[in-house]
């Protein structure tokens, strides 16, 4: 070997390639996170001036070219709204079920791959199945409740998988201290695995929850309307909802102006970020109590 032209060190050669890998994470990161910002930047750009109170508090005119979006938003709020009391305690029940109570036998593994599978299918396909079952079969109707059975069956196989991943991270030794102290094992769940179990379980409400509230096969088919000259009254109404709007608007209505059409979807985005926001501030509270 040359002793004017020394070999580089494993130390320095580990460093080089410790310096690129992070280099290249970072230009994918990179590439990922721009485009996210440029297509927000785009849409506040546009859709902020038309942003008012009477578009936020009237109802559409003009065949939807004018007036506001109020009642998409209501509806909008009220599908989260059902599709949240329907989902999440089931979801979480399931989760709780599946991580404490049942065994590790063929059965179980199933079930878990079904569950996987049940997250990767269209919404399109929920929307058909919602439709023969909920609005055909059980006779809701085109209604609130029927979108809502359908955006809450939609949204269980993320539930039930994140919220059970946060079940299963627990350390075993929280519950073996409990139930050594006299606890019975509802007891121990009630107590400590829910509560350190939070945050993982509310990432997984949020995951499911932001898909519902974004969705809009699965309402077309179910309980979303064109319009509706006044808002709904029981579950078993149709609604307007901001998905469905901004489908109809920005593909079906001629002439419609483009502030109008992005305006809308700032409004369903501050939706969507708002419940992102306040789920957030209760995980990091939750992840701040947590004892590991």
């Amino acid at each position: 070997m040359n002793p004017a032209h020394p070999r580089p060190s494993n130390a320095s050669r580990r460093n080089l390639i410790q310096t690129a890998g992070f280099g290249v994470l970072s230009l994918v990161a990179l590439f990922t996170v721009v485009p996210i910002l440029l297509i927000l930047i785009t849409i506040f750009a546009q859709g902020l001036p038309a942003i008012s109170w009477e578009f936020l508090t009237a109802f559409p005119t003009d065949g939807m070219r004018a007036g506001g979006v109020f009642p998409a938003i209501l509806g909008t709020v009220y599908l989260t709204f059902f599709t949240t009391l329907l989902a999440v305690p089931l979801g979480i029940a399931a989760a709780v079920y599946l991580s404490e109570y049942a065994p590790d036998n063929l059965w179980t593994r199933i079930i878990r791959i079904a569950i996987i599978n049940l997250a990767g299918i269209p919404s399109i396909v929920y929307g058909l199945f919602g439709l023969g079952i909920f609005v055909i079969f059980f006779k809701f109707g085109t209604s609130i409740l029927a979108a809502s059975f359908t955006l809450a069956i939609m949204t269980l196989p993320t539930i039930i998988s994140t919220a059970e991943e946060a079940l299963r991270a627990v350390p075993q030794s929280f519950r073996v201290v409990s139930i050594s102290l006299g606890a019975t094992q509802w007891q121990t769940i009630r107590h400590i695995v829910l509560g350190q179990s939070l945050p993982g379980i509310l990432t997984g409400v949020i995951l499911g929850l932001e898909r519902a509230a974004g969705e809009t096969a699965p309402i077309l088919l179910t309980g979303a309307a064109f319009y509706l000259p006044a808002l709904p009254t029981s579950p078993m109404d149709a609604t307007m909802a901001l998905p469905y709007h901004l489908y109809v608007i920005s593909t079906q209505v001629p002439g419609m102006p483009v502030q109008v059409q992005y305006g809308t979807a700032v409004v369903l985005l501050i939706l969507v970020l708002s419940l992102n926001l306040l789920t957030t501030i209760i995980r990091s509270r939750a992840r701040a109590r947590r004892q590991w």
